[in-house]
């Protein structure tokens, strides 16, 4: 199942420093701009009502983590703001309410991945 698809209109400033601590904040074009300098901006192709399963794929152009934790209000943000944020700690458990865990991966190989037009998908395999 696809859970969420969307394309990456813009990158923030500051979503490089952000990534090096393991968190990557999404949200949709035309967030306000102190929003914007620490996020990807993007435009929703598709969203799922249902939330990813713990497992589900997250895939950022080449690279892919498994999901393994969503905090209980994590979804609904996404598909109300087109806000989620995104921590690569592979923790069980998301330690904030509107949060996806996923499995740690190589920083660099993500932030080359993130840019313009690149696609961000969450789905079963």
């Amino acid at each position: 199942m696809h859970y969420y698809k969307t394309v990456i209109s813009e990158v923030g400033p500051e979503v490089g420093d952000l990534l090096e601590g393991g968190v990557l904040i999404l949200y949709a074009h035309g967030a306000p701009p102190e929003l914007a300098e620490v996020s990807v901006l993007h435009r929703v192709e598709a969203a799922h009502e249902k939330a990813p399963q713990v497992g589900s794929q997250l895939r950022i152009g080449d690279v892919s983590a498994s999901v393994t934790a969503v905090g209980p209000t994590a979804w609904n943000k996404v598909s109300e703001l087109g806000h989620v944020v995104i921590n690569f700690n592979g923790s069980p458990a998301a330690e904030r309410p509107g949060e996806i865990c996923a499995q740690p991966v190589d920083v660099a190989e993500l932030l080359a991945s993130i840019r313009s037009g690149a696609v961000i998908e969450i789905a079963d395999l």
